[in-house]
């Protein structure tokens, strides 16, 4: 359904690039759009206090997001986007994991100095934190999780 498009942006991207696009975008809409969900009407803008530890508003909501699209990104990166590799969906998942710990570290990161030092809206945070994230991500599957003509682990 996504190379329909194609067509359109053939002039512009390689298939990889735009297959990458539109799933990522659309894995992208469905975290922010979960994240202002969790943040404004689940935790009503409340931090979480567990026993030993609470948990910031805006960083529950993005664990929360987090959980939805990480499956949904996996999936759509190995039967959408990199169709070509020969690794196995276990040695993939497990790189596939490591990026995403990279991932959540960046969103960790970004959304502190945005929202907690800077003192920004958490929503746009969440928007400026993406662009960050969503380059390092592209590269790093790419090049290390879906590396193509990579052998099986």
């Amino acid at each position: 359904m996504v190379d329909f498009f194609y067509p359109l942006f053939q002039q512009l991207m390689p298939k990889q690039t735009f297959r990458y696009a539109a799933c990522g975008g659309f894995n992208t809409l469905l975290d922010i759009s979960l994240f202002f969900i969790a943040y404004n009407y689940i935790l009503q803008k409340q931090p979480i206090y567990l026993r030993y530890l609470t948990i910031g508003p805006h960083i529950g909501a993005f664990l929360l997001s987090f959980m939805v699209t990480f499956p949904i990104g996996f999936y759509l990166s190995r039967y959408v986007v990199f169709q070509e590799t020969a690794a196995t969906k276990r040695a993939q998942l497990a790189k596939y994991f490591l990026v995403v710990l990279g991932c959540l570290a960046l969103n960790y990161v970004f959304l502190k100095i945005f929202v907690d030092l800077l003192h920004w809206y958490p929503t746009p945070s969440k928007m400026l934190t993406t662009v960050f994230v969503v380059a390092f991500s592209y590269v790093s599957q790419k090049n290390f999780t879906f590396k193509a003509g990579e052998k099986s682990i």
